[in-house]
């Protein structure tokens, strides 16, 4: 872990000094449907650009992509948004993307290049863009990214050769990401269900059963992310449980329940969402602590999805969340990833921002006439400069509410996190804060790194702690710089 940073910190300190006040919010809309409506308003005009590709940060340059997660999760909101209205306008938008996509050949040779979540993030995103157009070329689009993974033979290696690499030939340290098999195991139920394939079913059905084993925690009921594979080992790296994952994995015991009618999937998927109560802060707010590297976007479409089908567990979720983020929105309507958190003061990308905008689109639809509230807490936060740049440390202070700020990928872009107890207990979720992890590739100032409220004002304790390093994560890192603490 490097100190002593020098002139320039001193100089970032100094610069704090007059931007430590929580930043004003936009007047937040009285009912979920203006929310909802706010959400597409925010989607189109500022983050749908040219072409069909979606701008990754709308406050600063930092490209556009029509692929991969970040991209795929904003396509994901104006996808449930056509769940919910079939609006005749959104049609155009989801051409326009399902023709930017990107067309994959089959690859089977040591020598060929990629990830094998991207495809299957992709095929995920060419379905849902299918259920708007029905066009055939989505489909084709969807059917093409899968085949690229599931017929390739790069991926299926190790000791535990039924879920995959996530880089070819278990290049890139012998990791096997939840993204791939998930997405993988949705996809191809999706594909079934859209052409009546058996054998996509047949191997959605497999992959499931593999990822019970190797990624499921039976403690928590919860699917953590990440598991090692050194060709002689399968080793899961414990409760790393990202929202997008075990939204993916409810979605997908959803559809396998209605394809196969076996109860058990539709059982698996309603456990996980009730599981995810564990995932909340102390006003019971779900609370991704994950790094910029997951969505949140898919664990609202599988709430969705549930609700729809009258589960009243997640139609409470849906509204409860949009409520408490409507306070998270900026003043140009974009969201924080923290839902209980503050509006974010700094630069907000595509892989923060997603989770908000699709749980004001969803909440719109199920609750349109429904009040917002007007919880003006975070408006009313003190400021402090702060310079915890080293582990163990303790961070004591009386309010109801913190909101930890630094530079996200300070050293960038991925090695490098601290574990987190807030007084006296670790989160469920062990990710703590993973400082260096910037999916946008740059070091972004003022971002929002950790939120939490509780239901009253009371003297609190957050402890930052090493944690054993790994190949994902790297090892110890940690530079906060300003607190917001609500009264």
């Amino acid at each position: 872990m490097q100190l002593g940073r020098g002139a320039a910190r001193i100089a970032a300190c100094v610069a704090l000094l007059t931007l430590v006040t929580a930043p004003p919010a936009l007047a937040a809309p009285t009912t979920l449907g203006a929310l909802g409506e706010g959400a597409m308003t925010t989607l189109r005009a500022r983050l749908l650009v040219d072409q069909g590709r979606w701008s990754l940060c709308a406050r600063t340059a930092c490209g556009t992509a029509d692929s991969d997660w970040g991209a795929d999760s904003l396509t994901g909101v104006l996808t449930l948004r056509w769940r919910a209205t079939h609006a005749p306008v959104l049609v155009p938008f989801a051409r326009a993307l399902e023709h930017a996509a990107p067309r994959y050949p089959v690859c089977r040779g040591p020598g060929c290049p990629g990830w094998s979540d991207v495809p299957l993030w992709d095929a995920v995103a060419a379905l849902q863009l299918y259920e708007v157009t029905g066009d055939t070329v989505a489909l084709d689009l969807a059917r093409a990214a899968y085949a690229s993974v599931a017929q390739s033979g790069r991926y299926a290696h190790g000791a535990c050769p039924e879920i995959d690499y996530q880089r070819p030939f278990a290049e890139g340290g012998g990791l096997k990401t939840l993204e791939t098999d998930a997405n993988r195991v949705l996809a191809g139920a999706l594909l079934a269900q859209a052409t009546g394939s058996a054998a996509d079913l047949a191997d959605a059905l497999r992959h499931y059963a593999a990822i019970r084993r190797w990624f499921f925690d039976r403690t928590t009921g919860l699917y953590t992310v990440y598991v090692f594979d050194d060709g002689r080992h399968c080793r899961a790296l414990p409760h790393r449980f990202f929202a997008s994952v075990n939204g993916i994995m409810i979605d997908a015991g959803r559809v396998l329940a209605h394809l196969t009618g076996q109860r058990a999937y539709g059982h698996d998927a309603r456990a996980t969402a009730h599981a995810l109560e564990l995932l909340e802060d102390a006003r019971g707010i779900f609370t991704d602590l994950q790094a910029e590297n997951d969505v949140v976007e898919p664990l609202v479409r599988a709430m969705d999805g549930l609700a729809r089908a009258g589960d009243a567990h997640a139609r409470a979720w849906l509204i409860r969340n949009a409520r408490a983020a409507a306070q998270a929105r900026g003043n140009d309507g974009e969201y924080g990833r923290f839902f209980d958190g503050p509006p974010p003061p700094g630069a907000v990308t595509a892989w923060q921002t997603n989770g908000g905008l699709a749980l004001a689109v969803a909440a719109a639809a199920l609750a349109p006439a429904a009040s917002v509230g007007g919880d003006a807490t975070w408006a009313r936060a003190s400021g402090r400069v702060l310079s915890l740049d080293h582990v163990p440390a303790t961070l004591t202070f009386t309010g109801s509410g913190i909101a930890l700020l630094g530079t996200l990928g300070e050293q960038c872009c991925e090695a490098g996190r601290a574990a987190l107890t807030i007084d006296g207990r670790p989160t469920v979720d062990a990710t703590g804060i993973w400082q260096n992890k910037s999916s946008a590739s740059r070091a972004l100032p003022r971002t929002i790194l950790f939120a939490w409220r509780w239901p009253r004002r009371g003297k609190h304790v957050l402890t930052f702690v090493a944690d054993a390093p790994n190949a994902k994560e790297g090892g110890t890192f940690l530079h906060v710089t300003e607190a917001l603490i609500a009264p």
